[in-house]
């Protein structure tokens, strides 16, 4: 403790001088080891850039013995994995060998034991879906403009084409970062995606980000709009049973694999939110994927088909139940490589929702699981909400080894700290973590991130971790408690609208429209007695959320309409249980500040004071959703 106590008089006597950061070393803070050199070695035989940089890894950073990596193609069971055992790495890939070699790291700087034998991921694709438009900006981006600089892009040919250096160093950063936590893919573009990207001058200039995300075991991706063929290709249509629809796609392909040859593959986004697809065509999803699947497949190329739909054939029906509506007929109709891509929840990214039914009811098609690390809904990159215990939650209804694949709506821009917050960085690293290992805890990943981005010292690490392991709830709290949902401003979805009933808005989208309030009570019915959502999911969850009594409190008001004064299980009514948990959640803000506070000699003084600041506005956003929500809510019931 006296150590600790120097240590931190020291750092407060320097802070504001020498000692300040801008986050942009992310969780990679490790200090170089300045001591040994050639820690690690290898065979020659096995020598490519992915191995030379798991060397470097280790030379620069290891601080123990010596590292042998050994590539060793029989042990396919590790897939793209890898084992440690008495100063070896192997993996059956190179890239195996990178991610022992940040896995050494990791244990080094977050003091915890290293463990030997097998490390395999759970998912054999662990993408970020980058909602990055042309112009730079970025949907539902809170971290500044896209990190992909076209415009730094340029040359006469793909052999030719050149970004400049500062954008390649940020490029080689980001792939760094990513490969350091296991993630293996990157979709550069927005899913509301723009035909240009497919014009041959973009698929030049991704080329050259392919090539430095290659060199770190990261293929590329790209969203692609399914009217390109008319936008792009002149044709009068984008019919996915029109056979020149068809050789478009297959001959765009077929130039794009030219150019890169271990491209990734699409993500679609069809028929939802005005976007094209194969609907305008009175044609199915299953039609519009199997198209493009047999487009990519000669060149082993997949297709992300994102089944969160709605407004498309089924206008007027229950939102969260369209999906399901639209998908369970095509169920085992789609070639072997597509995959549907759903959000983790039915409605849309949610503090909190209950899990998509789809991933009960699609048994013969591949399925992946589209998690949201940007805060949309979760108070953007202002507010600290660490969103590993939701993800969690999610993983207790959609097992692991039901999906082939894991996707997060990425929240990097070009701020210096990478994700506007600091503490945002924590969940693009628990994403990549999860994605590798989904039985790790919220509590361990956080004490791993806190340790690598901050202080190894506990009486940092452990208030800390307490922080950010009961931010999410907070979050709930003081927004949308006991399964309210969707009560945001409409244009931009970030503060409290629960008045909200705008005319040019269609009712899936007001907030009047899921709340329900008035005298009567609150709440969407989706019992049998309602919209019968319920009837989507698997026993017993069906039962359970049909009756208010066996239905969980946190999703009550997702699944019924109560009365005010309806009894709940701590003895408050409906209203006095709201009341408590609004005001519950701002006074969890106002503990999480003070906590803060008591961590200033551990932190320099930059991040320290950005960290304050954001801090003192997220108390004053929940201030003002408790009373805003809460003053709504009280004419109808008082």
């Amino acid at each position: 403790m006296k150590k600790t106590l120097i240590m931190a008089l020291c750092l407060t006597l320097f802070a504001g001088y020498a000692y300040a950061e801008d986050g942009s070393a992310l969780w990679l803070r490790a200090a170089y080891n300045k001591t040994k050199a050639f820690k690690a070695s290898f065979d020659p035989k096995y020598k490519n850039s992915v191995v030379e940089k798991a060397a470097d890894e280790i030379n620069r950073y290891w601080k123990g013995d010596e590292v042998k990596l050994i590539v060793d193609n029989s042990l396919t069971h590790l897939k793209d994995g890898f084992t440690i055992d008495k100063g070896t790495i192997k993996a059956a890939k190179p890239v195996g060998l990178y991610y022992g070699a940040h896995e050494l790291i990791r244990r080094q700087e977050s003091g915890t034991d290293l463990k030997t034998g097998d490390c395999i991921p759970a998912f054999g694709l662990r993408i970020l879906n980058h909602w990055d438009n042309l112009d730079l900006t970025i949907e539902r981006g809170y971290a500044g403009k896209s990190i992909w600089l076209w415009d730094e892009i340029e040359g006469a040919s793909a052999k030719k084409m050149k970004c400049s250096e500062s954008l390649r160093t940020k490029i080689e950063a980001y792939a760094r970062a990513n490969a350091s936590i296991g993630i293996n893919g990157s979709v550069l573009n927005n899913v509301n995606a723009s035909p240009k990207m497919l014009s041959r001058e973009y698929i030049n200039k991704v080329k050259v980000i392919a090539d430095i995300l290659r060199e770190y075991g990261i293929k590329t991706y790209l969203s692609v709009n399914f009217a390109s063929p008319m936008v792009i290709g002149g044709l009068k249509t984008a019919d996915p049973l029109e056979p020149k629809v068809a050789k478009w796609w297959k001959a765009k392909a077929k130039e794009i694999y030219s150019i890169i040859p271990d491209f990734g593959g699409f993500l679609v986004k069809a028929n939802s939110e005005g976007q094209p697809g194969p609907g305008d065509y009175d044609r199915t999803h299953a039609d519009g994927a199997n198209m493009l699947a047999d487009a990519v497949k000669p060149y082993g190329g997949i297709i992300m088909w994102r089944c969160f739909v709605y407004g498309n054939k089924h206008k007027g029906e229950d939102r969260v139940k369209q999906a399901v509506t639209e998908f369970l007929p095509v169920d085992g109709k789609f070639r072997p490589n597509v995959i549907l891509q759903s959000k983790n929840g039915p409605l849309d990214f949610q503090p909190r929702e209950p899990y998509a039914p789809v991933f009960d009811v699609m048994k013969k098609t591949p399925l992946m699981a589209e998690l949201q690390i940007t805060q949309e809904y979760l108070g953007q990159s202002i507010h600290l909400v660490y969103l590993a215990p939701m993800w969690k939650e999610f993983f207790q209804f959609v097992k692991p080894e039901s999906l082939v694949g894991i996707a997060g709506v990425a929240n990097i821009g070009d701020d210096a700290n990478w994700c506007g917050h600091h503490f945002s960085q924590a969940n693009w690293y628990a994403f990549g973590r999860l994605a590798w290992n989904p039985l790790l805890s919220s509590e361990e990943i956080a004490k791993e991130w806190l340790c690598q981005t901050f202080s190894h010292e506990k009486d940092f690490v452990e208030p800390m971790t307490t922080v950010m392991t009961e931010s999410r709830e907070a979050c709930v709290d003081y927004m949308m408690p006991l399964g309210l949902h969707h009560i945001f401003k409409g244009d931009h979805h970030y503060g409290p609208e629960p008045d909200g009933n705008q005319p040019h808005f269609p009712d899936e989208w007001k907030p009047v429209y899921y709340h329900k309030a008035d005298r009567q009570g609150i709440g969407f019915d989706r019992s049998s007695r309602g919209t019968d959502a319920v009837s989507q999911y698997r026993e017993p969850f069906r039962s359970q959320y049909d009756n208010p009594a066996t239905c969980p409190e946190e999703y009550l008001l997702w699944f019924h309409h109560l009365p005010w004064n309806y009894r709940m299980k701590s003895g408050r009514t409906l209203w006095a249980e709201m009341t408590y948990l609004y005001n519950r959640g701002v006074s969890a803000v106002e503990s999480h500040i003070a906590t803060w506070h008591q961590m200033k000699p551990f932190v320099d003084s930059q991040r320290f004071e950005e960290v304050d600041q954001r801090l003192k506005l997220q108390e004053e956003n929940a201030r003002l959703w408790r009373d805003t929500c809460l003053g709504y809510f009280r004419q109808f019931a008082e």
